[in-house]
């Protein structure tokens, strides 16, 4: 009898101590799974149905409201539909450009969609995806003056810029004197009201500008020769989402839903 007792204790404890020990793997597996785990963007916002975007709001004809205060322009109108193509709804979040990527660091939106130029250091912080918009700088000037017929001439003159645009660099590195603005309707205005001589940026913004307002007072006075290419941007480690974005832009540009609304804007293809 004893014998038999102590034959059961035995197995009971050898049966206690095999289950312990895969109670123990399975414990240390699972912390290993969600100490690696990661949050997918993309499956996040997939699953919600909606994207923040963050836009200018204020950059015609790319970002802007119209006559009924509606939010449109030609990077609205390429976000939108890469999101219907996606199956989600989009929330755009306006705020000033110069603002633009500290609200992406604090993941205060999901992606900008505002003419945002792909350039070496934003690469090294940022991922983009493929272009939708292939333009040039140009330097504006009043239409009188005529000192100034190339990049050089920018030399110590007073230059209206966004402080953290591609044509704020392209200005300074050519030794204008840069006067802070928050877009290209105010740098406008301070060249008319002689409070600035020049702004450099973007040509097919420039010549949106003047089209609606044919009394503008000022001219394109130079064009840079090099094109700039500009694309979403993304926060880095979110290759799914990019990815997602780049697959609909090349559907966009196969069926031809791009190139119209990029003519619908510009008159021209402004995405090749």
């Amino acid at each position: 009898m004893k014998k038999g007792l102590w034959t059961l204790m035995i197995g009971l404890i050898l049966i206690l101590a095999a289950c312990g020990t895969g109670d123990g793997e399975d414990s240390a597996s699972n912390g290993d799974n969600g100490d690696s785990e990661e949050t997918n963007l993309h499956d996040q916002i997939i699953e919600d149905g909606v994207i923040s975007v963050g836009t200018e709001g204020t950059y015609a004809p790319y970002t802007f409201h119209n006559e009924e205060d509606e939010l449109t322009g030609y990077d609205v109108e390429v976000m939108r539909e890469i999101a219907d193509r996606m199956g989600i709804e989009v929330d755009f979040e306006e705020t000033q450009w110069d603002s633009m990527f500290a609200g992406l660091n604090a993941e205060r939106f999901d992606v900008i969609a505002n003419q945002v130029g792909i350039n070496p250091d934003r690469l090294e912080n940022y991922d983009f995806s493929d272009p939708y918009t292939v333009s040039s700088a140009v330097v504006v000037v009043p239409e009188a003056n005529t000192d100034v017929t190339s990049f050089a001439d920018l030399e110590g003159k007073q230059s209206a810029q966004s402080l953290t645009s591609n044509f704020a660099t392209i200005a300074e590195e050519n030794g204008a004197e840069l006067v802070q603005v928050e877009g290209l309707a105010q740098s406008i205005e301070l060249i008319k009201q002689d409070r600035v001589e020049l702004t450099v940026n973007d040509r097919l913004a420039v010549l949106d500008y003047m089209n609606q307002q044919p009394d503008s007072g000022v001219k394109i006075a130079v064009r840079e020769g090099d094109a700039s290419e500009t694309a979403f941007a993304f926060n880095k480690g979110n290759a799914e989402l990019v990815e997602a974005f780049n697959e609909q832009l090349e559907a966009m540009k196969e069926d031809g839903t791009l190139a119209e609304i990029s003519e619908k804007w510009f008159g021209e293809d402004v995405s090749k």
